[in-house]
């Protein structure tokens, strides 16, 4: 298991778009893939949970993925929430 603290920085937050190709992203890999915001967790395959989130540009979040591509899933993930 891996877990990351990363910082969103999308300017518009994760809104209906960015939520959907970020489940994209995280639905590309094998390993089981969760968002922590402060005391909330979600699958971050689930767009409905992703979206329950309302997470803003500049919040930290903790990604944290457990498989046989953990890491590649979590280095993805923060790319995408990175803006690169």
């Amino acid at each position: 298991m891996i877990q990351r603290s990363i910082q969103i920085k999308l300017e518009t937050g994760l809104e209906a778009r960015p939520v959907a190709m970020l489940v994209q992203v995280a639905s590309q890999f094998e390993s089981t893939v969760y968002i922590n915001s402060e005391d909330r967790k979600v699958n971050a395959k689930s767009i409905m949970g992703m979206m329950s989130l309302g997470l803003d540009s500049g919040e930290v979040i903790t990604v944290t993925a457990n498989g046989s591509d953990e890491e590649a899933a979590v280095t993805e993930i923060e790319k995408f929430l990175s803006g690169k």
